[in-house]
């Protein structure tokens, strides 16, 4: 199973109408064309897809939208996380996974557990899910650091968790994962702008933000750390490095989304509590896609 979800995975944006219904059309598109243009993987309701403003019965019919218009070609994650653990493990219980590969697991937010309870949770849904698991360590929004120990100590606990999707923004914590994790212990970048780094150090990839409005580009940027062609991987880096500095600035997915809306994929609109980019934003977005969406396109 492991071996599906190396190379480049995308957190894929819940494109939104107007008047917030979402956009089933434009999500569709969406994933056709990132499959179409070399993505190996799609997330699905993880935090850049608004999960924490998606509708159960939302996530059920975006959840079927992905799936019918991946038709098979790629593997696809669902993500399943919260603050109660009793409340995960009830929606693991009540979700259909005949066409879902993996399940991606926030750690609990806002509670700020201790490491002892962070094990214990994670044990807890490892043992519940069907699918293999993969962590989320993201201390930004969560207020909690699982720390590299912690995150070992899980890997060699329970074979049901296969990785971890490590976003702390620190490389000396991704160096101790890949130094001690198991063998067979994925760790996958969260942090679009370490994603080669953490490929040329042994990590087997991204799941990427940026990658679903430039992905032929990220993609072939991540097989060439994957290869350890440093050199070559940097130059597409570099091409990337300001676009991606942009679309954080002031939130995800508002970025995002509004780099999405500058090349006519979807609107840039987000559900409160989140608000569009600011018109700054938007306009220094669409100036580096004028100069250099050819380019990178080409890649």
């Amino acid at each position: 199973m492991t071996h599906k979800l190396t190379g480049t995975g995308i957190a894929i944006v819940t494109p939104f109408k107007t008047d917030l219904s979402v956009d089933y059309d434009a999500l569709t598109s969406l994933v056709d064309f990132n499959i179409k243009n070399g993505v190996d993987y799609i997330v699905i309701s993880g935090t850049t897809g608004e999960s924490v403003t998606i509708t159960p019965t939302e996530k059920t019919a975006i959840t079927k939208t992905i799936i019918h218009a991946n038709k098979g070609r790629v593997p696809l994650v669902l993500g399943i996380g919260g603050n109660n653990t009793q409340a995960v493990i009830a929606e693991i219980e009540a979700t259909d996974f005949s066409d879902i590969d993996a399940i991606l697991s926030v750690a609990p937010y806002y509670s700020k557990p201790t490491q002892e309870g962070l094990k214990a949770h994670f044990l807890a849904i490892a043992n519940a899910a069907p699918k293999p698991v993969l962590l989320y360590n993201v201390p930004g929004r969560t207020g909690v650091n699982m720390a590299p120990e912690t995150i070992i100590s899980l890997a060699q606990a329970s074979k049901n968790l296969v990785g971890v999707k490590e976003a702390a923004g620190n490389m000396a914590q991704y160096l101790r994962l890949l130094k001690d994790k198991p063998a067979d212990f994925l760790v996958i970048s969260g942090d679009d702008d370490l994603a080669l780094p953490v490929a040329l150090a042994g990590g087997a990839g991204v799941i990427s933000v940026i990658a679903q409005a430039f992905p032929k580009a990220f993609s072939s940027m991540m097989a060439l750390g994957l290869a350890k062609n440093a050199e070559a991987g940097f130059q597409i880096h570099n091409q990337l490095m300001d676009i991606t500095r942009l679309i954080f600035s002031e939130n995800n997915p508002a970025g995002i989304k509004a780099l999405l809306q500058t090349m006519g994929k979807c609107q840039a609109t987000v559900r409160l509590p989140l608000v569009e980019a600011s018109s700054t934003l938007k306009k220094n977005i669409a100036a580096f896609v004028n100069q250099n969406s050819k380019a990178l396109n080409n890649t």
